[in-house]
Formats: structure tokens, C-alpha cells, sequence
């Protein structure tokens, strides 16, 4: 697997998928979680049919070791990991994709580095950072009431906010996993069943540590600097992040672009891969 110095001497690992010489830039992908093994965005839906992925294990996950220091694990300290790993790749710019919690980091590195980014999709993002946390997440979650699987869900989502038993969490978090889908057919099924194994409690615990007001705010005015082309992907049956984060997550860049999509959850390219790519890929060679 290959291999990064980060800005404190610490070697992070990273993935690559995809043809090494399809003439087309590569795509960067950060997974979320926070603090899930990369392994669960796949191959995103098929997007390394003809693009480069460079997937990197943040710190804790994947190939990466923990973090000797605990404050590495706060998502702006993961933007200076990705600052090193685009000057290890020789990437003058570059296009960046970021899952879920990862939206952070990467709306963390757009402000600090905003010359850098040819391209930035943001895919079911919250809106932590915003200072805002709508509630259409559970009205999503109310509508589908009439399914199979709700019940069980719903005292899942409840005894998930009274628990902090990882291993109970874990199998919580399996009982709770349809409401992140647009349907609970057999490969959201397959991806659900993984997400136990691949999460991490510390760095976990550690992503939004210390982001004081002042410096949320100080970030936030640095997006209005982002000049590079921003795809805000939401799914209107994400009862995770739901739709409005999307929206307040886009309104903060200048040039931003809301793409919702239908019968679609927190996971975009396993719900509706054929919606997804075409999707993304598309934003990406406009850039090209």
C-alpha cells in the first residue's frame, strides 16, 4: 500500500483505484464516518472505471496509524494531512470528493488552501460547521414509518442516544442502518453489514474536538475566498444528514451547485450508482 510523510513525520497510507493513465486528472476521495475505514466508499459507484481514485486512510483507519498526539484527529489538523498528501502526489491542484463527516475536513482545507482546488463535490454533508443542524434528517425518517424494518429501527436510533457501549453500538448501528438508504435490498444490505468493523471510536471521538465559534466563523469567511466550482450531492431519503444541510453547506461557497437526488439516501453510489456517476463525472470533466 502506498505511502505519505504528514506534516509531523507521521507515514499515512492511501489507496489507488482506477487506470493510472486514463489522461484524466485524478480525483481525491475522503471518506467519513467520522473515522470509517475508507474501504466502504468502494469504488464510489464505478467512478475508477476511467479516472484515477487516490482514497487516503485518515489517521486510526485503514492501513494509518493512531495518532500519538489526540488533537490530530480534529478534522482541521486531517486538512493539513491532505495538504501532505497533495505535495507527496505533486499535485499542482486537484479535485477533491468528501463523504458525510468528511465534508469537514475538506470545507477545513478549501478555506486554508482555496488556490489548491480544481473541483470540490460534497456528498451528504452536514451542517455542523454552518452552526446549524435542521431536523428534515428525521421527518425523513418519520415518512417512511410504513416500512418493514422502521420499527426496529426506531427503538434502534433511540437506545443509540442513551449508549455508549461500542460493542453494543455496533450492533445498534446494523438494526439502525435502513433509515441511511433509499431501500434496504440486498447491497444496502452487504454495505450496512461492514460499518461495525470499520469504525473507530477514538479518532472518532477526537474529529470534532476544540472548534471553537470564533474559529468556525473565521472558516466560514475564508469560503467565501473558494473560487473553484463546488457539487453539493444530497439524497432525499437520507435520514442521516438530511436535505437542508445540503443547502446551507452550499450557500456558503460562491460558487456552489445543489444537486438532490431522488429515492436516494446517505450513500449515494449504492443506492443509485447510475445516478451518481454520471452525475459527478460530468462536474469533474467540466473542469478537465
Amino acid at each position: 500500500m502506498p505511502h505519505y510523510r504528514s506534516y509531523d513525520g507521521t507515514e499515512l497510507h492511501y489507496r489507488l483505484l482506477g487506470p493510472p493513465d486514463s489522461g484524466l486528472p485524478p480525483l481525491v476521495c475522503l471518506a467519513g464516518g467520522p473515522a470509517r475505514d475508507a474501504t466502504y466508499l468502494g469504488d464510489l459507484g464505478g467512478l475508477d472505471a476511467d479516472r484515477r481514485l487516490i482514497v487516503p486512510d485518515s489517521r486510526g483507519t485503514g492501513g494509518s496509524p493512531p495518532a500519538e498526539d489526540p488533537a490530530a484527529y480534529a478534522f482541521p489538523r486531517l486538512a493539513e494531512d491532505l495538504e501532505a498528501l497533495r505535495t507527496h502526489l505533486g499535485l499542482e491542484r486537484f479535485a477533491l470528493l468528501a463523504h458525510s463527516a468528511a465534508a469537514a475536513t475538506a470545507q477545513a482545507y478549501a478555506a486554508a488552501y482555496p488556490d489548491r482546488l480544481s473541483r470540490l463535490v460534497l456528498v451528504c454533508p452536514g451542517s455542523r460547521l454552518q452552526g446549524e443542524l435542521p431536523d428534515d434528517a428525521r421527518e425523513i425518517f418519520e415518512s417512511r414509518a410504513h416500512e418493514d424494518w422502521w420499527p426496529d429501527a426506531s427503538v434502534a436510533v433511540q437506545r443509540l442516544a442513551e449508549t455508549g457501549d461500542m460493542d453494543e453500538v455496533r450492533g445498534l448501528l446494523l438494526r439502525a442502518a435502513p433509515l441511511a438508504y433509499g431501500r434496504w435490498d440486498e447491497p444496502q444490505r452487504a454495505h450496512a453489514a461492514a460499518e461495525g468493523g470499520q469504525l473507530n471510536p477514538v479518532p472518532r471521538a477526537g474529529f470534532w474536538q476544540a472548534v471553537e465559534d470564533r474559529t468556525r466563523e473565521a472558516l466560514l469567511a475564508a469560503l467565501r475566498n473558494v473560487t473553484c466550482p463546488v457539487l453539493v450531492v444530497t439524497g432525499d431519503r437520507d435520514a442521516l444528514s438530511g436535505m437542508r444541510a445540503g443547502e446551507l453547506v452550499a450557500a456558503s461557497f460562491p460558487n456552489a451547485r445543489l444537486r438532490p437526488l431522488h429515492l436516494v439516501g446517505h450513500y449515494p453510489w449504492v443506492d443509485e450508482p447510475d445516478q451518481f456517476r454520471p452525475l459527478v463525472e460530468e462536474f469533474l470533466r467540466t473542469g478537465d
